[in-house]
């Protein structure tokens, strides 16, 4: 392997374990879930999701879900703050 693209995969490894340096603005996810299939997106530092859940409560197990496993990386949802604490 070229030495040049050595150093971009090992650069890689290390901006992977620094999630301080990622933000994502703008997000499309299709969400398999145990009952039926969800949309969430981020679009504008805002959340939504098409299940019935979200529209009372602008949160939902999903868009949690997405919010963990993105730690750090998305805006935080006020009422994920509770639910996790």
């Amino acid at each position: 392997m070229q030495s040049s693209l050595i150093s971009k995969v090992e650069k890689a490894r290390a901006y992977a374990g620094e999630r301080h340096r990622m933000q994502i603005d703008d997000l499309h996810v299709s969400f398999h879930g145990e009952n039926s299939d969800h949309e969430v997106t981020i679009r504008d530092g805002r959340w939504h999701c098409n299940c019935d859940f979200f529209e009372g409560w602008q949160v939902c197990s999903h868009t949690m879900a997405l919010e963990r496993v993105l730690k750090g990386m998305v805006p935080a949802q006020e009422v994920a703050a509770l639910a996790t604490a």
